[in-house]
């Protein structure tokens, strides 16, 4: 019979013995953050066995930490864990293993909050390192090292940089295997977004195989995270088709492939995973706004990503309900608390409270008020910023208010 409590413990042993951290997972953010803590001290006892190991791996569990909690000081500790694997390796292997901590480290920060800097850094942190021959590491560094240049291409929008992005996708793969999940992941990602620009079914396809396949190998009872990345990325390729393409049964076959991402998750199992799809949902209208607003909850004050495109979507979706019944007031209240929250906001809220204030006017123009006043003016800051910060997502959201305003970027 199964004795929860003791048998949990053994599987964790077991697990902790194993490279592949696939297992956490299974388990929520505080549990998480309990083992990478348990690792960090376990890294600096003087009795323990193997510390580079051990300390490589609490870096990866505070990334993990911090990647599904938004958790500012669980960055901070991932970046310490990697500043300290770098001075401690000794030889080639260790070398290059610390470079990758490193690098993963700055492009996680990359990822959450933004500022092309970091990629910069990262790149830097693996050509100090360069190509060691006999590394068992050799793998791990030409898919971190794709992976950054794929960021560093969707940022530039240029075509041939996109497509020198998925060569290297395409050579890292094939270096590091079928089991480098976040390098699979980031590859459909690029086929889907370059197929979508490009109109090209070549693309759209092979993202679609690779995207199945990754769901169908992704077990919801042992990988429930890769499983739900897959199919938001599913729902977002059928969703930006059928945007483009007018098609209502694609668009709804979209929302189905999100609502089963969601069921994945859990607001305390993977916060950030949660918040996502939320705004994946918001872009056809279909997430009420109770959902947004527990999203901003779980995402505000640490300068996100996804936290200022949360922020961004609820204030349009409250914007739209309010618009919907000529509550002029309601606008007014609106505006009033934008304004009053913008001298306390960090750049990425601030451009999202921006492209706030904006839509709000242009809604009471429609309603019957006054004509807005320096919109441009406000939206193009607002573009500049969340493109300086290398975010494109919300720099297209102001864009897309300016096309509706008769203006351009």
């Amino acid at each position: 019979m199964f004795e929860f409590g003791r048998d949990l413990r053994k599987l964790f042993a077991q697990a902790r013995e194993s490279e592949d951290l696939g297992w956490v997972e299974l388990i929520g953010v505080d549990l998480l953050a309990a083992e990478a803590r348990r690792e960090t001290t376990d890294a600096g006892r003087v009795s323990c066995a193997r510390p580079f190991e051990t300390e490589s791996r609490a870096a990866a569990l505070w990334r993990e930490h911090a990647r599904r909690s938004g958790a500012v000081d669980s960055l901070d500790r991932a970046d310490r864990c990697a500043d300290s694997l770098v001075r401690a390796a000794v030889g080639e292997d260790q070398t290059a293993r610390a470079a990758i901590d490193k690098a993963q480290a700055l492009m996680l920060r990359f990822d959450l909050c933004g500022d092309p800097i970091h990629l910069d850094r990262a790149l830097t942190a693996l050509d100090a390192v360069g190509r060691p021959r006999r590394s068992h590491a050799a793998g791990q560094l030409s898919s971190i090292h794709a992976r950054l240049k794929t960021r560093k291409a969707r940022l530039s929008g240029d075509p041939a940089a996109l497509m020198d992005a998925a060569a290297l996708m395409d050579l890292a793969q094939h270096e590091a295997g079928a089991n480098d999940v976040e390098l699979r992941l980031d590859r459909a990602g690029l086929a889907l977004e370059t197929g979508v620009i490009k109109r090209d079914a070549r693309l759209l396809d092979q993202a679609g195989r690779d995207l199945g396949a990754l769901v169908e190998n992704a077990s919801p009872d042992y990988r429930p995270l890769t499983r739900a990345r897959a199919l938001a990325l599913c729902g977002a390729g059928l969703s930006a088709l059928a945007s483009v393409a007018g098609h209502a049964e694609a668009l709804a076959q979209g929302r189905m492939m999100f609502d089963a991402a969601a069921d994945q998750f859990t607001p305390d199992h993977s916060p950030l995973d949660w918040a996502v799809i939320q705004v994946l949902r918001a872009g056809d209208d279909a997430t009420p706004l109770m959902l947004l607003n527990q999203a901003e909850g779980l995402t505000q004050g640490r300068g996100l990503i996804i936290g200022a495109l949360v922020r961004e979507r609820r204030v349009s979706r409250e914007i739209a309900l309010a618009e919907a019944v000529r509550d002029l007031t309601g606008l007014e209240l609106l505006e009033a608390r934008l304004r009053h929250r913008l001298a306390a906001a960090g750049p990425l809220d601030w451009a999202a409270d921006q492209i706030g204030l904006a839509e709000l006017a242009l809604a009471r123009h429609r309603l019957g008020g006054p004509a807005p006043a320096h919109l441009h003016l406000i939206l193009n800051e607002a573009v500049l910023t969340a493109r300086e910060l290398g975010v494109p997502a919300l720099a297209d959201r102001a864009g897309t208010l300016l096309w509706k305003a008769g203006l351009e970027v």
